[in-house]
């Protein structure tokens, strides 16, 4: 029987070489295997092309930590990767939980990342720079209405907003219902970041305004960043201010 190998709970960044941390390069290049979802295994290879790769689709996520684990437990080193930080909505969770699960006695490590919302952040500016909430409209996990009472909450305590899966094709309402709620609590002026494909080759930004934001440039690649009431806009980046005298 081999003894218990390692698995690597690899958050890589929101995708290129540059923005992935010395950490996680160091993983993935010590791997034997690296699994994750499909998409992230296609942006890895392009970095990493000599190694043994598995990948499962959408909606897989028990199948790929079971995998993981198995392979683990025969004895590999092996680095489960996901984008933005692993443990942000990423992999190492269901990890744990799968590995207690089996009763496995692998070693595991958890390797952050940079997280969407900081990259975005980065883009436009510093909209980040006080109180914030970081909330998935996705409501495959999260029933829709606790979503939107965890919006309200936010809203009422003047947090910045971070909105991950903000719209697909099949939910194209709830961005919408979102904003309806933060605007009770904000005004129309409230600073808008949106940005495409953060920190990838095809990375776009957009700043409006919560009165004009136009949802048709909102899809699943996008982050959506709502500032609190003392954001503002200056030479195109969105600032929200830390309360520094100046």
């Amino acid at each position: 029987m081999s003894l218990p190998g390692k698995l690597y709970v690899v958050g890589f960044g929101p995708g290129s070489r540059g923005d992935m941390t010395q950490r996680a390069v160091k993983a993935i290049e010590g791997a034997d295997l690296v699994i994750g979802y499909t998409t992230y295994t296609d942006i890895l290879r392009e970095y990493f092309p000599d190694k043994e790769y598995k990948a499962t689709g959408m909606m897989k996520e028990v199948e790929r930590c079971r995998l993981a684990i198995e392979d683990a437990e025969k004895g590999h080193t092996v680095a489960m990767v996901s984008s933005g930080d692993s443990g942000i909505y990423g992999m190492a969770g269901i990890i744990y939980q799968m590995a207690d699960e089996m009763g496995s006695g692998i070693e595991i490590e958890t390797i952050p990342g940079v997280t969407a919302a900081s990259s975005a952040a980065s883009i436009l500016g510093a909209p980040l720079m006080h109180d914030m909430a970081i909330i998935s409209l996705s409501d495959l996990m999260t029933p829709i209405d606790l979503i939107m009472k965890r919006i309200d909450r936010a809203s009422d305590g003047d947090m910045i907003i971070a909105l991950y899966n903000p719209k697909s094709k099949k939910r194209t309402g709830h961005l919408q219902k979102a904003v309806e709620i933060i605007s009770r609590y904000r005004s129309p002026e409230t600073p808008v970041g949106i940005v495409r494909n953060a920190g990838r080759k095809d990375e776009s930004k957009i700043i409006t305004d919560l009165g004009t934001i136009d949802h048709d440039d909102v899809d699943m690649f996008c982050i959506v960043i709502i500032g609190n009431s003392q954001t503002y806009v200056s030479k195109g980046r969105m600032i929200t201010p830390r309360g520094y005298e100046i």
